[in-house]
């Protein structure tokens, strides 16, 4: 038998007591939160087994940092930045541990680990890498709004930024992106 989903509301109460030291609340909105944060880890990152890690990374990243959840916004808004952060990192730690032989070329992009703005989904995480070098205030609104679909105004609350700086960054992040996906850049 499946349990249901925790609400976005009960979700929200858990790590209210979680903050206050509830180490009760903080175990059940860490099993609350598991599946939602590895659909976002696997969005990330192609292959299962890397995601799981990152989940795992994020989940540890939950419980010794919830006091960094200000609540000006929905926590599971938080969380998402949270487990984008914890696979890029993933991402970063496997393409530096990668040998030249562990890259294998694709013929065509596999459509199960494909990105509508991408060819691949590691293209996309290139093009953030890079784009992370020069411009790093640009990744996080643009992985949020195109990616997770967030809305501007979450984004804005999250990041706790002006809403026309969010749409500014996310418009000149999508033309940086563009640019690398392409090869122009």
């Amino acid at each position: 038998m499946q349990a249901t989903a925790a609400t976005p509301d009960e979700i929200d109460d858990l790590a209210h007591r979680a903050q206050g030291g509830d180490r009760d609340a903080l175990d059940a909105l860490l099993g609350a939160i598991r599946p939602r944060t590895l659909n976002v880890c696997r969005g990330v990152l192609p292959y299962s087994s890397d995601a799981e890690d990152a989940c795992q990374e994020a989940l540890l990243s939950v419980a010794t940092k919830i006091g960094s959840w200000h609540r000006r916004g929905r926590f599971t808004t938080w969380l998402h930045v949270v487990a984008v952060n914890s696979a890029r990192t993933t991402y970063r730690k496997l393409k530096n541990q990668a040998t030249p032989s562990d890259v294998l070329p694709l013929e065509r992009p596999d459509p199960r680990t494909t990105s509508v703005i991408a060819g691949t989904r590691l293209d996309l995480l290139d093009a953030m890498e890079t784009i992370e070098g020069t411009s790093p205030q640009l990744v996080e609104p643009l992985l949020l709004r195109d990616v997770y679909g967030l809305a501007y105004d979450e984004i804005a609350t999250l990041l706790d930024l002006p809403l026309g700086t969010v749409k500014a960054q996310i418009h000149t992040g999508r033309k940086l992106a563009r640019a690398l996906l392409r090869g122009d850049a």
